[in-house]
């Protein structure tokens, strides 16, 4: 298993995208929506996780996410790991993917969102905030130093 930073560029562009609209999370088609846009600017990127060259889960690195007050930046958002590969720490090894690329970007701290509560912290990162999403639900934003 790898994770990949796909490119608008590379051979899994269009898989990502197909994967993203018909996952089970509706977080997916607007992923799908945005990469037919080519929306990502300067260094926002999407990652895939790979499995016997088979894509089971994506994640962002963005500068803004799904807040009307965005007062963090960069965001690692939308991690999705497929359902029959949950529980092999496949989330954990985008983070950590994503967390190097932010490095060589030149970032010192990185944001998730979640109403998740005990996934995040495993990896070393702290609630730092509550923020009001677009569709009125309130999520815990997490942070780590990098």
């Amino acid at each position: 298993m790898y994770i990949s930073r796909i490119e608008k560029s590379t051979e899994r562009w269009d898989e990502l995208i197909n994967y993203s609209k018909n996952c089970s999370w509706i977080v997916g088609k607007h992923l799908a929506s945005l990469m037919e846009k080519n929306a990502f600017t300067e260094w926002e990127s999407v990652f895939a996780a790979v499995l016997e060259d088979k894509i089971v889960g994506f994640c962002t690195f963005m500068k803004t996410d799904y807040y009307p007050e965005n007062r963090y930046s960069p965001w690692i958002s939308s991690i999705f790991v497929d359902e029959a590969y949950r529980g092999c720490r496949i989330s954990e090894k985008m983070i950590k993917t994503v967390i190097a690329y932010a490095k060589e970007q030149g970032f010192s701290k990185v944001y998730i969102p979640s109403d998740i509560i005990g996934l995040y912290e495993k990896y070393g990162f702290e609630i730092i905030d509550k923020l009001q999403n677009y569709s009125g639900d309130i999520d815990n934003i997490f942070a780590k130093e990098i």
